[in-house]
C-alpha cells in the first residue's frame, strides 16, 4: 500500500504549494536514480516522490486526497465492475512482490460505471471515458498516440492510463511496466523522444464488449529532473562556479542525461553567461539531439574581509 503524500515528502498537510514544491526539489535531487546508481531501491523513491508530488503539486488533485476521494496513488476509491476480474490486482493480475510500478490513474471520484450494451461509440463505456479524459476513450491514432501492435482487433472499449518516467527514459526509450484498469500489468515500450503528454496505444488491452478488445492508451508523463530542465529539444541546466573561477578561470561538472561532464570556465567570466554543450540535449524529430545549455551563477561564499577590502579599493578608484 502507498504511503501518504504528505508523509513522503515530509510537510504537514497545512503546507503551502511553495513549500511542498521544495521539499520534492530537495528529495528529488537526493534520491534521483542518476544519484543513486548503486542503491537498488532508488527508483523506487524516486517513483513514489513523484506521485505523491503529483498529487499534492496538483491543487485539484490534493483537494480529492484530502476529501477521500482518491487514494495515497492517486486512484479513484471505486468498487468493482464487470470484466475486472475482482479487485484490481487480484487473480494473477498483480505483479510480483517487490515490483515497482510507476503509474497513476485519474479516473474521477465517481470511479468506473459501466452502461449496457457493446462497446464501440454506442453510448456506452467509452462514452464515459470521453468524457473523463478528453476524448481518448474513443481515439484512434493521431500525431500525439504511438500504437503497439498486437494481433487483436480493437473493437471493444478502450481504457486510458498514466504512466509517469524519467527524463532519461524519455530521452533515450525504455521498457516500463503498468497496471491497467481492468487489474492485468503489463510491459509498455516507449519511444525515444517521446514527449511529456504523448500516449501509448496498446492493441487490444482495452476492455471486450462480446468480440475483441478495446485498446489501451497509456498517456506519458514525464518526472521533473532535479537539475536539467527541457527547452525544446534543448535541455537548460544551472552551474555554480566561485568567484576565484569566474576571474581566474576553472572547471565546473554539469550534469547531462549520460552523467556529469567537465566544463571549461574562461577567465573573467561573468555571471549568466551561457555556455552551450553540443548534442548533449533531447532526441530531435528529423535527426540528431539538440544541446545542453549551461548557465553560470557566481557564488561568493561566505563574508571575506579581505575580498570586501579589495571591492571598496577598486570602488575608491572610480
Amino acid at each position: 500500500m502507498a504511503r501518504d503524500p504528505y508523509e513522503v515528502l515530509g510537510v504537514s498537510k497545512k503546507a503551502d504549494a511553495v513549500e511542498i514544491k521544495k521539499a520534492f526539489r530537495r528529495l528529488a535531487k537526493r534520491h534521483h536514480p542518476d544519484s543513486n546508481k548503486n542503491d537498488p531501491k532508488a527508483q523506487a523513491r524516486f517513483a513514489e516522490l513523484n506521485t505523491a508530488y503529483e498529487i499534492l503539486g496538483d491543487e485539484k488533485k490534493r483537494a480529492q486526497f484530502d476529501r477521500g476521494e482518491i487514494d495515497a496513488e492517486g486512484k479513484p476509491r471505486f468498487q468493482e465492475f464487470p470484466g475486472s476480474g475482482g479487485r484490481p490486482g487480484a487473480g494473477g493480475f498483480a505483479g510480483g512482490p517487490g515490483e515497482t510500478i510507476f503509474e497513476s490513474f485519474s479516473f474521477g471520484p465517481e470511479g468506473f460505471q459501466r452502461r449496457a450494451g457493446r462497446g464501440g461509440r454506442g453510448g456506452g463505456f467509452e462514452d464515459i471515458l470521453s468524457q473523463m479524459f478528453g476524448g481518448f476513450g474513443g481515439a484512434r491514432g493521431g500525431a500525439d498516440v504511438y500504437e503497439e501492435a498486437t494481433t487483436h482487433a480493437a473493437l471493444g472499449s478502450d481504457i486510458a492510463a498514466t504512466l509517469t518516467v524519467s527524463l532519461a527514459e524519455a530521452a533515450g526509450g525504455a521498457k516500463k511496466r503498468v497496471r491497467l484498469a481492468t487489474g492485468k500489468e503489463i510491459e509498455v515500450t516507449i519511444p525515444a523522444g517521446i514527449a511529456d503528454g504523448q500516449s501509448v496505444r496498446l492493441r487490444g488491452q482495452g476492455l471486450s464488449a462480446g468480440g475483441a478488445a478495446g485498446d489501451a492508451i497509456v498517456t506519458v508523463r514525464i518526472a521533473p529532473h532535479p537539475s536539467l530542465k527541457s527547452d525544446g529539444a534543448d535541455l537548460r541546466a544551472e552551474v555554480s562556479i566561485p568567484l576565484a573561477d569566474a576571474v581566474l578561470g576553472g572547471t565546473v561538472r554539469v550534469p547531462t542525461l549520460d552523467g556529469a561532464v567537465e566544463l571549461k570556465i574562461p577567465p573573467g567570466t561573468s555571471g549568466g553567461r551561457t555556455f552551450r554543450l553540443k548534442g548533449k540535449g533531447l532526441p530531435k524529430k528529423e535527426a540528431g539531439s539538440g544541446d545542453l545549455l549551461a548557465t553560470v551563477e557566481i557564488d561568493l561564499g561566505p563574508p571575506d574581509p579581505e575580498l570586501e577590502a579589495l571591492m571598496q579599493k577598486r570602488r575608491e578608484r572610480k
